[in-house]
């Protein structure tokens, strides 16, 4: 995971974390099977940093603080959003992380289906947002203003007038993208409360 964090989830290879950890390649063998044994258990170690909040949370307190821990870890494991979306999630973390947050749906009055599809709905969210973060390269207000400054330079003059307002909005006043995500993931859980108590 140092590695992953340091020089990103490519250089994570048998003989690049060997040369890390100061061994011989052959000695990893030793504890994994090869990369994809390592991928998964790396998967593992990220999942169990999300929080889920303890048993007797109201549910969408539990969702909103699940979604912000989510956000936190892919900050500090700017590789773990992807490697988690790209894994088969067959561990017991994984499981159990699972398992955990459909309690706190079902609890919450959801039934089985019902909470299979509000946990996809959140997920799709944080993980999607977590994408778009990334491919536009803001990991801070500075990178965000600057961003936003390199796109009023490409857009023509008199050119594609509401993305002109748009980025200059955000190239004076930064984007703050935990408000954004905050502001996206209240209007979900509204929305999934809504639906439950229109059952």
């Amino acid at each position: 995971m140092d590695l992953a964090d340091e020089q990103g989830i490519d250089a994570v290879t048998m003989r690049t974390l060997a040369k890390h950890l100061g061994i011989e390649a052959a000695s990893l063998y030793n504890h994994v099977r090869g990369k994809d044994d390592l991928l998964d258990a790396m998967t593992e170690l990220a999942i169990g940093e999300i929080e889920t909040p303890a048993e007797g949370t109201p549910w969408k307190e539990a969702m909103r603080r699940r979604a912000i821990s989510a956000r936190e870890v892919f900050t500090r494991h700017k590789w773990a959003s992807s490697l988690i979306d790209s894994r088969n999630r067959t561990g017991p973390v994984s499981i159990g992380y699972v398992d955990r947050v459909l309690g706190i749906l079902i609890g919450a009055g959801y039934s089985p289906a019902q909470a299979a599809v509000a946990f996809v709905v959140v997920d799709g969210y944080i993980y999607g947002f977590e994408r778009q973060r990334v491919s536009i390269g803001t990991d801070g207000d500075d990178e965000a203003t600057e961003a936003a400054q390199e796109i009023l330079e490409a857009i023509p003059d008199g050119g594609f007038p509401n993305a002109m307002k748009v980025a200059a909005e955000f190239a004076a006043t930064p984007f703050d993208t935990d408000a954004a995500f905050e502001f996206g993931l209240g209007l979900i859980l509204d929305g999934l409360e809504r639906q439950l108590g229109s059952e």
